[in-house]
């Protein structure tokens, strides 16, 4: 039987380059984590979104 690990969103935002996706790890206050893989052009629009609503 496998060993049972715990799940925790504990841990740091991150982004990979993975080939030509990017891969956006975020934590969740309820455990785990969410996965996102994006393109060049979807990040550059996710960028836009958060720098207009955190000026």
């Amino acid at each position: 039987m496998a060993a049972m690990k715990p799940r925790t969103g504990d841990g740091p935002m991150e982004v990979t380059k993975e080939g030509r996706s990017l891969i956006m790890r975020v934590p969740l206050e309820g455990g785990g984590r969410l996965v996102v893989e994006l393109n060049a052009t979807e990040a550059a629009n996710l960028k836009d979104c958060l720098v207009g609503v955190t000026e």
